[in-house]
């Protein structure tokens, strides 16, 4: 039977005392370079591998992060998280991630319990304004970093970007191009970051003689075919919809080749956050792309320096985006000639 060497067996090989391995395991105190050295051969020679649990007991930490999203089957989300697990493991923390399907009631129900597992900090892409969880979190000590979505005077730090304005932009891109009669694809009404795209994108409207329809209510790729049906019976019709996340965006490219509407040729489709290179398909979109996998890495680097000093200011961080374009936006088609 294989017996799992202790502290005792490499203070042992290496001539040292207990206290001076979890000093250099846990890089506690001072040791000199040449004791270090032979700590580490004999770490190495024996296999000995340090108890997170143990290590846990005696920093009261963990070294588990939280992840909770609004909804994993987002690829943005998914991305993100893909970034949280990289930063995390860089630095020798494990996570867990949650979703939340955009359910408040879910987001407490999911911090409650991690509270009372003693994850050491949290990373929330929240429902909405997320008052209950920011409560909590503060009345549970429970360091907390606020993901992708903007939370005005916030007293927790938050990583994301400025939406409104690359809303803004793709609208622009669309009036340059010609569009005047124009659909959006949006969340329901109190979701931050819809709103501000929204807003952003009826921002760029002001004083051009373009019209917007926004088609509130849409979380995912089946209401966004309803919302196409419903553009493609207006009078007059659509020449662009622009899909504002990325479930919409994909609802909204299948519904359009359900109805044999060709994209651009017969109405142009833009789309928020980029997909995946294995979910892009022809023609390619073109969107608003934010740094997901970025975003989830500065949230972990964030979080984890304020579960060190706990105390430190809230800390805003604005990532840049990009309008990426491609082929799913051209000019609108030209109107039918006169008998």
């Amino acid at each position: 039977m294989h017996v799992r060497p202790t502290i005792r067996d490499v203070a042992a090989k290496a001539g040292v005392t207990d206290m001076t391995v979890s000093r250099v395991v846990n890089r506690s105190g001072p040791v000199s370079d040449a004791v270090r050295a032979r700590v580490e051969r004999a770490i190495e020679e024996l296999g000995y591998v340090p108890s997170r649990i143990a290590r846990g007991l005696r920093s009261r930490r963990t070294h588990t992060l939280a992840l909770i999203v609004s909804d994993i089957t987002n690829p943005f989300f998914t991305t993100l998280a893909r970034g949280v697990e990289d930063a995390a493991s860089d630095r020798e923390h494990l996570v867990m991630v949650c979703n939340t399907d955009e359910s408040e009631e879910e987001e407490i129900r999911y911090l409650e319990m991690l509270s009372g597992q003693n994850v050491d900090g949290v990373l929330l892409v929240p429902a909405k304004g997320a008052e209950q969880a920011r409560a909590l979190a503060k009345r549970r000590q429970l360091p907390l970093v606020i993901l992708e979505r903007r939370i005005p005077e916030s007293e927790h730090s938050i990583v994301h970007c400025d939406t409104r304005a690359g809303a803004r932009s793709m609208m622009q891109y669309l009036l340059g191009l010609g569009h005047r009669e124009i659909a959006i694809l949006a969340s329901p009404i109190g979701i931050a970051t819809s709103d501000d795209r929204v807003q952003g994108a009826l921002e760029a409207l002001e004083g051009s003689d373009a019209n917007a329809t926004v088609f509130h209510e849409l979380l995912s790729r089946d209401t966004a075919a309803k919302g196409v049906e419903r553009c493609l019976g207006m009078v007059p019709r659509p020449t662009a919809i622009f899909a504002l996340n990325n479930l919409l965006t994909i609802g909204a490219l299948r519904a359009l080749r359900m109805h044999g509407a060709r994209v651009p040729e017969d109405i142009s489709l833009g789309g928020f956050d980029d997909l995946p290179e294995p979910l892009l398909e022809r023609p390619f979109l073109t969107v608003v792309a934010q740094p997901a996998y970025e975003m989830g890495r500065a949230g972990v680097e964030l979080l984890i320096a304020e579960i060190s000093k706990p105390t430190s200011a809230p800390t805003e961080i604005v990532l840049p985006l990009e309008l990426v374009i491609r082929g799913s936006i051209g000019p609108p088609p030209n109107s039918a000639p006169e008998g």
